[in-house]
């Protein structure tokens, strides 16, 4: 006890207020405040020197805070204020402090010690939080809240740092011109040019703002971005059940969607070109999760055949390649995007549907990251072995649909 009374007597060197007095002894006991800490050493202090318990040392205006924490009504105040502007459930206040003050913090710990100290940031949130939780009546979340009001305390200005809506779902795409998200121009990166007529876009619709642009406006919010299991390519459609995705919305004014409703609106916005079903709540832990998958997929390809096979060497084909392990060189056509690398893949189920005199239609399953398209052409030999090569005729995708990509939820 001697040395804490010690250390609180070379505190009060410094003229201190009972907050920051207290703040110095926070881990010393709990189920207080740092005010009646504060307190409690000051009349310790006084009755070890000597003085009676009434006879405190004197306090007029605090060295460290400048009696900033007179002013956390104001603060409260101002937070619930701002925070009136938006929707949400649950919140967090943080501060911004002057950094003199916390420089302050700082000295007074190298001259009494601050191994049981809080610092001044810690309280200042705490006890800003109390009064505004008092007046929206909403509850504090210290780990994914809807909201963070950061409380400027030199200015008193409040900034919202708003958590994005995920929303999950499943997409079909039926146009064979429209890439899966957002395309930026490739001459002017997004900022309009003679290239894309002033649009920044290199197409004009996705299948990102086919959904995303009717939740931001309902949202309010300032952006989307979209988390898909995969890709196909722009001339694919992506049928079946569709392929999950997780909508992002950055800075919500609105959380309180019906998803129903903006399932309906997606659908209306995106009628032509794909449509959306299975909405519901996601989290960027499932986007993690999407992101990583590696479902197998099913296609359906019809293919040009540019000479004469006949059907029993093309069953003999087939059948060889059903299970086949191919290697895959990095497509010519993505070259410039990614890293020239050579990948195994295993095509786990081939076969016919329809067999005509210059055009294929096949079935087959394959591993993700499995080139199609590739696996068909044999893309100059990157491929190997390719259904081209075994034939020993070019072969080419002229159409490729994705009929199913084999999740958790389709699995089988």
């Amino acid at each position: 006890m001697n040395d804490i009374i010690n250390r609180a007597e070379r505190a009060l060197r410094h003229d201190l207020c009972d907050h920051c007095l207290g703040r110095l002894f926070a881990q010393v006991e709990s189920g207080t405040t740092n005010k009646e800490r504060g307190r409690d050493m000051r009349i310790a202090v006084a009755l070890d020197r000597g003085a009676r318990s009434e006879e405190l040392p004197p306090h007029e205006s605090c060295w460290l805070c400048e009696d900033l924490f007179e002013q956390l009504p104001r603060f409260a105040e101002a937070a619930a204020q701002k925070l009136s502007e938006i929707e949400y459930d649950t919140f967090l206040i943080g501060t911004r402090v002057d950094p003199i003050l916390q420089d302050r913090e700082e000295q007074l710990w190298s001259e009494a010690g601050g191994e049981t100290a809080e610092p001044i940031k810690a309280e200042l949130n705490r006890e800003i939080g109390k009064l505004v939780e008092a007046r929206v009546r909403k509850e504090v979340d210290f780990t994914s809240p809807d909201v963070v009001a950061l409380v400027d305390t030199r200015f008193g200005h409040v900034e919202l740092n708003i958590a994005p809506l995920f929303i999950y779902g499943r997409y079909r795409k039926h146009s064979r011109e429209i890439p899966q998200t957002r395309w930026p121009c490739r001459m002017c990166r997004g900022k309009g040019c003679k290239r894309c007529g002033g649009t920044g876009k290199m197409y004009q619709d996705s299948v990102q703002e086919c959904i995303g642009d009717p939740l931001v406006r309902e949202a309010e919010g300032r952006d989307h971005f979209f988390h898909g299991m995969g890709r196909e390519d722009i001339d694919a459609r992506m049928l079946g059940t569709g392929r999950p995705f997780v909508l992002e919305i950055a800075e919500p004014k609105k959380r309180h969607l019906d998803l129903r409703e903006m399932e309906r609106l997606a659908n209306e916005n995106g009628k032509g070109l794909a449509d959306f079903s299975e909405l519901r709540w996601s989290t960027r832990e499932e986007v993690r999760q999407i992101k990583a998958a590696t479902p197998d997929k099913v296609y359906r390809a019809e293919v040009s055949i540019q000479g004469k096979v006949n059907k029993d060497r093309m069953d003999e084909v087939i059948e060889s390649l059903n299970q086949a392990r191919i290697t895959q060189q990095t497509p010519t056509r993505v070259a410039h995007r990614r890293a020239d690398l050579a990948r195994e893949r295993t095509i786990r189920e081939l076969a016919i549907e329809s067999l005509e005199e210059d055009k294929l239609v096949l079935r087959l399953r394959t591993e993700s990251g499995t080139y199609v398209k590739e696996f068909v052409s044999g893309d100059g030999g990157r491929t190997v072995p390719s259904l081209a090569g075994s034939l020993g005729v070019p072969c080419q995708v002229t159409a490729l649909d994705v009929i199913q990509i084999i999740d958790n939820a389709n699995e089988g």
